[in-house]
């Protein structure tokens, strides 16, 4: 069982951190990065506060949300309610540029290194950015992709033309009845896919994916690899930061970075090869 130190960190120890980090990343054969909603924060994608009341003040006001999560779970009274949130806020959070190149500025970084992807995040960014879409696996879904809410299927399918649609048409906090999207095969209504029950729909795309990234760590196995974690929290720890963990205890030419505003720590078994750094992630990758 791993036993966590969490990192207290000086300037001057930040400014060393930042130094080993960047050697890191120099010397890598590979780099496994691994991406949680922190990332996202980062690069401006928050879901509270102003960016919700520029978007959202006509449902805050009839239901008192204070959050676009809140609002996502809202038992709506009609199909027509319910696409009218959920068209705009699939819009804003995947079709919408992020206001900060956070994105970009990791591209910058690893983009001449073998790396790979893995992210628990729905938003589209690393796609927007430039990332090479056969290095990204998106284990928790896609904002971009609808599904049938049964599900009768194993298939997806892209929504970017009719939320678009929805998003320009809707009025009075409703879409027209002839934008609901339902299931092709079955006519049950579609839903977002995004992975929140065993209604999740795995399809060929995402299992090429999940083999496309064991395949990565299989090949890369003895090879000197950075392990790249980046706000990562404790929501689903098994996905990203336990086999991160794990997987630099096993080499010891490993390196495995953790960088999250908040929760920047590491098991003491890694201590040696870990770096951990407490502080906003592009304001680090804008350092390194």
């Amino acid at each position: 069982m791993f036993s966590k130190t969490r990192n207290r960190m000086t300037e001057e120890h930040y400014e060393k951190e930042i130094g080993r980090l960047r050697t890191a990343l120099e010397e890598a054969d590979a780099v496994v990065i691994g991406a949680g909603a922190g990332l996202s924060t980062s690069a401006g994608f928050t879901y509270a506060g102003e960016r919700f009341r520029a978007y959202f003040s006509d449902f805050a006001a009839k239901y008192d949300f204070s959050d676009m999560y809140s609002g996502g779970f809202y038992p709506y009274e009609t199909l027509e309610e319910y696409w009218a949130y959920w068209s705009r806020y699939i819009y804003i959070n995947c079709y919408m540029d992020a206001p900060k190149p956070v994105y970009e500025k990791l591209l910058e970084l690893v983009r001449d290194k073998d790396y790979f992807v893995l992210t628990t995040n729905v938003d589209h960014c690393f796609q927007k950015a430039g990332f090479d879409k056969k290095r990204l696996f998106y284990t928790q879904g896609d904002y971009g992709l609808f599904q049938c809410s049964e599900p009768c299927c194993q298939e997806t399918y892209d929504n970017e033309e009719l939320v678009c649609e929805m998003v320009q048409q809707q009025k009075d906090m409703r879409v027209p009845t002839e934008l609901v999207p339902h299931c092709p095969y079955c006519g049950k209504p579609m839903t977002m896919n995004l992975r929140a029950d065993n209604t999740f729909v795995q399809d060929e795309g995402w299992h090429q994916a999940a083999e496309r990234y064991s395949n990565f760590l299989r090949t890369r196995g003895g090879l000197k690899t950075l392990y790249l974690e980046l706000g990562v929290g404790y929501n689903t720890p098994g996905i990203i930061k336990y086999p991160f963990w794990q997987m630099t205890l096993k080499n010891h030419q490993n390196t495995y970075a953790c960088l999250n505003y908040g929760q920047a720590e590491c098991p003491n078994e890694i201590r040696s090869q870990a770096i951990c750094i407490n502080s906003d992630i592009g304001e680090v990758l804008e350092r390194i």
